[in-house]
């Protein structure tokens, strides 16, 4: 569970941040109206809301037709962190607000594309604990729930430059694309239980021939 938890802590970092960040981004960078800025961020959770929904439903399909735990979960948040990254970039090259709006729409699409998969997870390797493994994956998100915010905000207070707090959601990504690799959905946790049941069988060596 280690490695799903230290993913999802990647995942994490990204959507508290936009939760906590992105209206204020827009009003501060675009110098924007209160209310403009509220419709603009709306418009970018609404793209998580779709990707929260969508993403589910293509885990699913996927898994209906291969079979294979690693192609529906792993690949699935793999594949969402590297297109939220794609579509988090343009904020460090362009300025034009049509384009932020939509970039950042599509890059907590892909980010939120990820969650079903996620939360999938718990269950595929410890159905039996999938409400511990699911408590324990959701701590990393919630570690990021606590910092994120806070060194988005230390960033922006110190440097004034929204872009780095970007740079560090896009490294983050990147990071847990690559720590992805070691989840392993389709194996399924040993039972503790299950090993403490089984009967030890004393070794007894076979008789000598002559």
């Amino acid at each position: 569970m280690f490695p799903v938890t230290l993913v999802y802590f990647c995942y994490g970092w990204t959507l508290w941040f936009f939760l906590a960040w992105i209206p204020q981004y827009f009003l501060h960078s675009y110098n924007l109206k209160l209310s403009s800025s509220a419709l603009f961020a709306s418009g970018v959770f609404l793209g998580g809301t779709c990707g929260d929904f969508l993403g589910g439903v293509v885990s699913d399909r996927i898994f209906e037709r291969t079979h294979s735990r690693t192609k529906a979960r792993r690949n699935i948040i793999i594949f969402g962190f590297l297109m939220s990254t794609v579509f988090m970039a343009p904020v460090l090259m362009v300025h034009d607000l049509t384009i932020i709006v939509l970039s950042l729409s599509l890059a907590f699409f892909f980010a939120e594309f990820t969650v079903g998969a996620f939360w999938a997870i718990p269950m595929d390797i410890a159905p039996r604990y999938s409400g511990f493994a699911s408590g324990f994956m959701n701590s990393g998100s919630a570690l990021a729930a606590i910092v994120s915010p806070l060194i988005g905000g230390m960033i922006i207070d110190r440097t004034g430059n929204w872009e780095l707090t970007f740079v560090a959601g896009i490294a983050l990504l990147l990071l847990g694309a690559v720590l992805a690799f070691w989840m392993k959905p389709d194996e399924e946790l040993e039972d503790p239980a299950d090993a403490e049941r089984t009967p030890h069988v004393a070794h007894v060596p076979a008789p000598a021939t002559r």
